[in-house]
């Protein structure tokens, strides 16, 4: 009877342990994760960064200048070019017919000319015999002055036709590279239709977009850092070389040009880029007021507040609710009056949830 008690308290109380421990493993449970800022002065939120693309520095568009059919295409996506050559031509029928005619018609015309300069030449030679009336000469004149105009118009007309002839054809304005073809042989296009995309020389220029709230902030010749996902490790200087004066109604932001000071090979067209602005270079205030994000600052029935977070080890905190009294609201954030001092690490994002005391993980 002990045996079997003794048997029943072990087996129970290994029962005890095994549930202790699976109570400890739940309660080991994965730390939420936050968002987080650091509390600073105007200035320090004055360095922004912007989302961009590489591109090249001289991107053509090339495009047919008349409709018509595309029958020959020489050079597709990524091909090298030189200066004159034809990338693509359409079937350009009517204007080839037009050039035609006007061929006809200027031999036509030519041949008149010289009838008439040849009937001219004969009476002027009567006429200063004596053999032909001056009527006759003046006759003779105006004939071969009407068949001079009408061979000069002849000449104009197939001048005209020879340049609608050539907007049928894509040829290379300069050397490069064909980033990208839109069309192909068979296909019907319409006239201005942008065919092809030369990226000719070696420069290289970033494209990225700023709200309208920094903007004017961003000028030619401000100074700015980019960085590249595609290459890791490197910091690359670039200037502003210009700021589009309307916005681009599909972004919403202003298109900003960006050079590279010092050309890199390793940097192509279409990677992504990382472009960072010192906007406290160019604006003139000596305010050293603390700003936060707006969305850091939560409110309840006793004012307005923020998570406040303590770390020890950057990685894993505690966050704790703090009341704060703030100023005016700038395009930055909140201006912090009393609560805060430089340095401190908020929470800025899903302040509802959190609880006064909860253990984080810094995200």
């Amino acid at each position: 009877m002990k045996i079997k008690r003794y048997t029943l308290i072990t087996i129970l109380s290994l029962i005890a342990f095994v549930s202790c421990k699976e109570e400890k493993q739940v309660k080991e449970v994965v730390l939420r994760p936050v968002k987080y800022a650091v509390v600073g002065d105007v200035d320090a939120h004055k360095i922004r960064t912007f989302s961009g693309t590489a591109k090249a520095g001289d991107a053509i568009n090339l495009s047919f200048r008349s409709g018509g059919i595309i029958t020959k295409v020489n050079h597709w996506k990524g091909s090298k070019v030189k200066k004159g050559d034809v990338i693509a031509r359409l079937d350009n029928v009517e204007a080839s017919l037009a050039y035609e005619q006007s061929v006809s018609a200027l031999k036509s015309a030519e041949s008149s000319m010289n009838t008439a300069k040849s009937n001219l030449n004969r009476i002027k030679s009567l006429y200063e015999k004596g053999s032909n009336s001056l009527s006759d000469y003046e006759a003779a004149k105006n004939s071969y002055q009407t068949a001079l105009d009408q061979y000069e118009s002849a000449k104009r007309n197939k001048s005209i036709q020879a340049t609608q002839l050539s907007y049928g054809v894509v040829k290379a304005p300069k050397d490069g590279l064909i980033a990208d073809t839109d069309g192909g042989v068979g296909e019907r296009v319409a006239a201005g239709h942008v065919f092809a995309i030369l990226n000719a020389g070696k420069d290289i220029k970033i494209e990225v977009g700023l709200p309208e709230n920094v903007v004017n902030r961003a000028a030619a010749g401000m100074k700015t850092k980019l960085e590249f996902s595609a290459i890791e490790g490197k910091v690359f200087d670039g200037t502003v070389t210009e700021v589009a004066p309307i916005i681009n109604p599909e972004a919403a932001t202003y298109n900003t040009a960006i050079f590279l000071d010092i050309p890199d090979p390793e940097i192509k067209p279409g990677m992504a880029a990382d472009v960072t602005f010192n906007f406290s270079e160019t604006t003139n205030t000596s305010d050293t007021s603390l700003i936060i994000p707006v969305k850091a600052v939560g409110e309840d029935g006793k004012g307005r507040f923020v998570f406040l977070i303590t770390t020890k080890d950057k990685i894993t905190g505690t966050v704790n609710k703090r009341y704060i009294e703030l100023g005016e609201l700038t395009t930055d954030g909140f201006k912090v009056k009393k609560g805060l001092v430089n340095g401190d690490k908020i929470a800025t994002a899903g302040l509802q949830t959190l609880l006064d005391g909860q253990d984080v993980r810094l995200k």
